[in-house]
């Protein structure tokens, strides 16, 4: 055998002796932690590469998040797309016409209000208010939550009334705060509107319109929303660089100091649980004790279902009241522990019990610049 190995296989052992030298990190031996972008304990501000090195793969490979014993979070991931109730399937015409419905004041008893009227597309699906008005400019209770990330999210409502998007778009209707109305009273409305007793003929194959084919169509309509490509569904996706070095310090902490993983993960950033902020003012004006007031049982007094974290910045004001105009004031309220609000000495007889604070909320240490950087990933959502 020729002891010359031909040049072929010359270029061949040169290239792996390179890229082993650059593994092993030198050819001095293996690599130190200053030739890796991450130590193998985490400083407590991490730079830029380290985290692009902890962040840079699938959802799936990260760092587990810090949470309280017993929380069952979801790892955080790109919005699917919504799933169809077997008894409610999509098509465009439907679509269409929940729309049409939607944007309708038809459906109000004043003729002024419609379903828009408090979620508009352009205020992220909200309203911008503190608390919604309705008819005959009543003011509610609570502020108007998106309604583009619906689909996936249930129960609805702040305090969980309805099991089904379907339901849901129905309570408005007949709220006599809200539009003033009546599910009947609409459905009759449509009846004699010869468009729509055409658009829902094509639709439900249906002779004569009821409430539940109402319900179904905007409820369609409102799946149809479900935002699936923001910056953060990007980066989830492999776009590394979707996300700036502040945005992955605010992704960090996040998922690590600031504790939010705790009540917002998995796609749709909600556990879709029930939690006590401690907003509740029980005893005052403003009393209102969500979840309690729809099941009675005492353990949910104070309670507010925890709200998808997607297009958030676009829907302030925060709260089920409205009472944080900002992103910053939400960030600083969770920081220092939530609202802890002290029972009276007595109740009255027949009081609804004094809620209980949420275990999760503690104070979390966090400084100016962590919070501004955990806002600048919150925009990416």
């Amino acid at each position: 055998m020729n002891a010359v190995a031909p040049a072929g296989m010359r270029a061949a052992r040169r290239l792996v002796l390179s890229v082993a030298t650059l593994l092993l990190g030198g050819a001095g031996g293996p690599a130190t932690a200053r030739d890796t972008p991450c130590p193998g304990t985490l400083p407590a501000r991490p730079d830029g590469a380290c985290l692009r090195t902890l962040y840079g793969g699938p959802s799936g490979g990260w760092p587990a998040p810090e949470v309280e014993p017993g929380v069952a979070w979801k790892e955080l991931a790109p919005l699917p797309s919504p799933v169809d109730p077997p008894d409610n399937p999509s098509t465009p015409a439907k679509v269409a016409l929940g729309r049409r419905l939607f944007f309708d004041p038809v459906l109000s008893k004043s003729r002024q209000l419609a379903c828009a009227s408090c979620h508009d597309p352009d205020l992220g699906w909200a309203d911008g208010r503190r608390v919604s008005f309705g008819h005959d400019r009543q003011s509610g209770r609570r502020n108007a939550p998106s309604v583009a990330i619906s689909a996936h999210v249930a129960p609805l409502f702040w305090d969980g009334r309805a099991a089904t998007l379907e339901a849901q778009a129905l309570h408005p209707i007949a709220d006599p705060i809200e539009m003033g109305f009546s599910a009947r009273g609409a459905v009759r409305r449509l009846r004699r509107d010869a468009s729509y007793r055409a658009d829902f003929a094509a639709v439900f194959a249906q002779p004569r319109i009821d409430a539940s084919q109402l319900g179904q169509a905007i409820a369609a309509f409102e799946r149809s929303l479900s935002p699936r490509n923001s910056r953060f569904d990007r980066f989830l996706r492999g776009d590394t660089r979707a996300l700036d070095d502040a945005q992955l310090r605010g992704l960090h902490l996040f998922r690590t100091q600031a504790g939010c993983m705790n009540c917002h993960s998995g796609a749709a950033l909600t556990d879709n649980g029930f939690h006590n902020l401690g907003l509740h003012f029980h005893g005052r004006a403003r009393q209102d004790l969500g979840r309690y007031e729809v099941t009675g049982d005492p353990a949910d007094s104070g309670r507010f279902r925890t709200p998808s974290l997607r297009g958030v910045a676009s829907t302030a004001p925060y709260m089920h009241n409205g009472l944080i105009p900002r992103l910053s004031g939400v960030l600083a309220f969770y920081n220092v522990g939530g609202a802890r609000p002290r029972p009276p000495a007595s109740s009255p007889a027949g009081a609804a019990p004094f809620p209980e604070p949420d275990p999760l909320l503690r104070p979390r240490g966090l400084g100016r610049q962590d919070l501004q950087d955990i806002e600048a990933f919150l925009q990416t959502l």
